[in-house]
């Protein structure tokens, strides 16, 4: 059961109401998540503007999801795997790609760097080595595409416990068990 309630779009007002017709908009549906962000439309429009400013930089929506993937799957946060299997789907990952980034690896070496390094990202909280720098820097990424590496796990720390504090109800399907390893 949810701990924080959803805003129902259908009785919003103000602010909160445009927060979330926008967002039905865009996606067809106001996910959970947003739902529930939406009771402080600050904490809403801060996601959306952060998860926009990304959509817009260099990594591609395929890097993007893995990156959500391992971040998630790091930090056990069911509803944003169940989400980022969808979205992952939807940029182009298979079942396999989906797996491989919750277990923090991928196909290709310079995808593989990004997942890894991500994932050092959230296991050392941002205190990886200079030789983690410089294993993504070899990988062919760019300072600046090291830097949305950077920011894309902090966005889905953020929204990973957010979900943790609200209990947020999934509204995805449910993303199926990693086989053991």
């Amino acid at each position: 059961m949810p701990r924080l309630q959803p805003i129902n779009p259908a009785t919003a007002q103000g602010e909160t109401a445009a927060v979330l017709n926008g967002v039905a908009k865009k996606l067809g549906k106001v996910p959970n998540i947003i739902a529930t962000m939406a009771n402080s439309p600050a904490v809403a429009n801060a996601y959306l503007s952060f998860s926009g400013a990304l959509a817009g930089g260099s990594l591609p929506a395929n890097v993007r999801e893995r990156i959500a993937l391992t971040t998630g799957q790091a930090n056990q946060c069911d509803y944003c795997v169940a989400a980022h299997t969808v979205l992952g789907k939807g940029a182009g990952l298979s079942d396999e790609d989906v797996a491989d980034a919750r277990n923090g690896t991928a196909k290709t070496e310079k995808e593989a760097a990004a997942v890894v390094f991500a994932r050092k990202v959230v296991e050392t909280q941002g205190n990886v080595s200079d030789a983690d720098v410089t294993a993504v820097r070899e990988a062919g990424y760019t300072d600046g595409e090291i830097a949305e590496i950077v920011a894309g796990v902090a966005l889905n720390l953020f929204t990973n416990y957010f979900n943790h504090v609200a209990g947020t109800e999934i509204d995805f399907p449910a993303a199926p068990e990693l086989a053991s390893v």
